[in-house]
């Protein structure tokens, strides 16, 4: 029995139509495979007199967007894609979801089993991608809730920190005190609201990347609740890890919700209504009576236990209350010894309070220099969240360092945790006291603290303990994660442009044109006939990647190869550059150039980078931009350069090319 799926669609006389396709690609952060996947697509839809349009979902966004008449006439829909795509707009139509290595490896393969596919029905859970090497669902899911909650914590963050050192003082019974109805004052309290809703934000976007748009609302609440202690009779809300918790549960339990079978007339209200209530009050319930009850515990119990040390050895209750303020920066277990060496300044005793202030800045001070130390180890964002938290740092605010301790926390809070009790320990051991409920190098530049020499020794030692142990504890965890899987789709850094000489063109650099030859075009980078080679000499990657930056210094726009190197191999720390065909696109984004340079190598035996398709790198081009030079031209670029490099001719001609000038006139093709 012939599936009418796989019969060809008909016109009114009976004869076969052209079958229709549409497609969607996208890659979690960059462009190359968004762009490489399109056009292999497209090619394979081409040879089988097949119609397709391919929408581009990448780092400048959606382009060659799919229209709601292109929908309602496709015969089927392919989503090759590492990160989340709205398919309700798909409802009715057969969708195959794959991994964007699918598209780029086997195209012909996905044009034939669309045809196939399951139906995508209303309210139905995203389809599993089917193809690729991916992080796991949990692992996305807590990305999309850190890269959410950062703007918040470095928000909230600097404005608390910059309205207490230039509105607050000391004051013996409150603290760093900002003055109310003060315009510091006004400050603080919108810093305030910043760090009150990044803990929701965390659960919320945890729980919509796992259960999309209705698991938003009840990941937010969730997540109030949890940081509110106060709901379930506790001093303290259990903080960001009560947020991964509510984030999680929020988000599996309405996958587990739209899956019960409703009558048809309840479907439409389901994921508007339906859907948030339940799973909201249920989550919110589950957590006041159920998780908030043992958190209230803990809080009571280890207050009791701490009140029974105060006898105990310096360096030993130093180093505990370092360890419990590191642990979970905001939640029962800081809270307590915090509180505890609180209450004890009231009765004289300051040495307590002395050990959690030293302990209490060496997070987010830890945390920052970790990213100095080892930058290729972090993306861009991390970095960029790494200064903010030295600076939070400075001013005691431990939750400067949740997003590395929310993305990382089997390599973070261990090493936080390490770094506290250090502090803590030296702290307690020199007797070092504060005289105000308030942590980190401000209270003693503002005269709250005795002991201060060693003070900031023990902040000091503490950080760079923390900051040592974390960079270990990550190194070990990236290096075992690239033995264990293949390195994840392109990431964020391309190139600013690419500039070609045409042949018979001197060593100067001129813009390539919609015809290939000098004039104005869409290029605006460089590339000569002094940064192309035609032999690399290089046999593993780390050796391609330093001749290729020697080989961009003879432009002169190079001021640190050594930079320029361990920028990029950072880059590819965070994915492979290698896309496939023989192909590699290394590219940095660096202050060690002055102005985008482009350059371009072949190899004769190739070179193994890790490539989606298991191939040599070949033809390697390498692309460095500067710091200041970042912008959609330079991602415009490298999906130009990555559609032309699809052209199975094109690529012939590169490779043909006997000499530096051929190489520049068969790259003047690209526009």
């Amino acid at each position: 029995m012939t599936n009418p799926a796989d019969t060809p669609p008909t016109g009114g006389d009976g004869e076969p139509t052209r079958l229709k396709l549409l497609a969607v690609t996208a890659c979690p952060t960059g462009i190359a495979h968004t762009y490489m996947a399109a056009e292999k697509l497209a090619q394979a839809a081409e040879s089988r007199g097949i119609e397709m349009k391919v929408e581009t979902q990448g780092s400048i966004g959606a382009e060659n967007v799919l229209t709601d008449n292109d929908v309602s006439t496709a015969d089927g829909i392919i989503v090759a894609a590492d990160k989340d795509v709205d398919l309700t707009r798909f409802v009715g139509k057969r969708v195959l979801t794959v991994g964007v290595a699918e598209g780029i490896r086997h195209p012909e393969r996905l044009i034939e089993r669309v045809r196939s596919a399951p139906v995508h029905a209303a309210g139905s859970d995203r389809p599993p991608a089917e193809g690729g090497k991916e992080r796991s669902v949990g692992y996305k899911a807590l990305m999309n809730g850190v890269s959410y909650m950062i703007p918040f914590v470095v928000v909230g963050g600097l404005l608390i920190a910059i309205s207490l050192s230039l509105g607050g003082h000391t004051d013996p019974s409150g603290g760093l005190v900002i003055p109310k109805d003060s315009f510091w004052m006004d400050v603080n309290n919108i810093g305030v609201i910043g760090f009150t809703l990044m803990v929701p934000i965390l659960s919320g976007y945890i729980a919509y990347a796992i259960g999309d748009r209705p698991a938003l609302v009840p990941g937010m609440i969730g997540g109030w609740i949890a940081n509110t202690g106060s709901l379930y009779d506790s001093k303290a809300g259990a903080g960001f890890i009560g947020a991964i918790v509510t984030g999680f549960l929020a988000g599996y339990l309405v996958l587990w919700i739209k899956k019960v079978k409703v009558p048809k007339f309840v479907q439409p209200i389901m994921p508007i209504i339906v859907i948030p209530i339940l799973a909201t009050t249920a989550l919110g319930l589950f957590f006041i009576y159920v998780i908030g009850k043992p958190i209230s515990w803990v809080f009571e119990h280890l207050t009791s236990w701490l009140s029974g040390m105060t006898g105990t050895s310096a360096i030993l209750l130093g180093a505990i209350l370092g360890l419990m303020i590191a642990f979970d920066m905001g939640g029962p277990v800081n809270k307590t010894a915090f509180l505890f060496g609180t209450g004890l300044i009231a009765t004289g005793n300051q040495t307590v309070m002395g050990m959690c202030a030293a302990a209490i800045p060496v997070m987010p001070l830890g945390q920052g220099l970790a990213t100095l130390i080892r930058r290729r180890l972090y993306t861009e964002q991390e970095r960029e969240t790494g200064l903010a938290a030295l600076f939070m740092g400075c001013f005691g605010i431990s939750e400067g360092a949740i997003p590395f301790a929310a993305a990382r926390p089997a390599q973070v809070i261990p090493a936080n945790m390490l770094g506290g009790a250090v502090a803590g320990a030296i702290a307690g051991v020199a007797g070092v006291e504060d005289a105000v409920p308030h942590g980190g190098p401000i209270v003693a530049v503002l005269g709250a603290v005795s002991g201060v020499p060693m003070f900031f020794v023990a902040v000091v030692i503490g950080s760079v303990t923390t900051a040592l142990t974390t960079v270990a504890l990550v190194d070990i965890g990236e290096r075992r994660r690239r033995g264990g899987e293949a390195p994840g789709a392109d990431t964020a850094v391309a190139p600013q442009a690419v500039v070609v000489s045409p042949p018979g063109a001197g060593t100067e650099p001129v813009e390539a044109t919609e015809s290939g030859e000098g004039g104005e075009g869409v290029l605006s980078g460089y590339l000569t006939e002094e940064t192309v080679k035609v032999r690399l000499d290089a046999r593993d990657k780390e050796g391609a990647i330093r001749e290729m930056a020697e080989l961009l210094a003879r432009a002169g726009e190079v001021t640190d190869v050594e930079e320029l190197v361990a920028t990029a191999l950072r880059r590819e720390a965070q994915g492979t550059t290698g896309l496939g065909e023989e192909i590699a696109i290394p590219h940095a984004k660096t202050d060690a150039v002055t102005a985008p340079v482009v350059g371009f190598a072949r190899s004769a035996e190739g070179v193994e980078w890790g490539s989606l398709d298991g191939t040599k790198a070949r033809l390697v081009f390498m692309i460095a931009v500067p710091e200041a030079a970042a912008g959609d031209e330079h991602l415009r670029i490298l999906a130009l350069l990555s559609r032309k490099l699809v052209d199975p001719g094109f690529r012939e001609r590169l490779t043909a090319a006997p000499d530096a000038r051929a190489v520049l006139g068969v790259l003047s093709e690209i526009r």
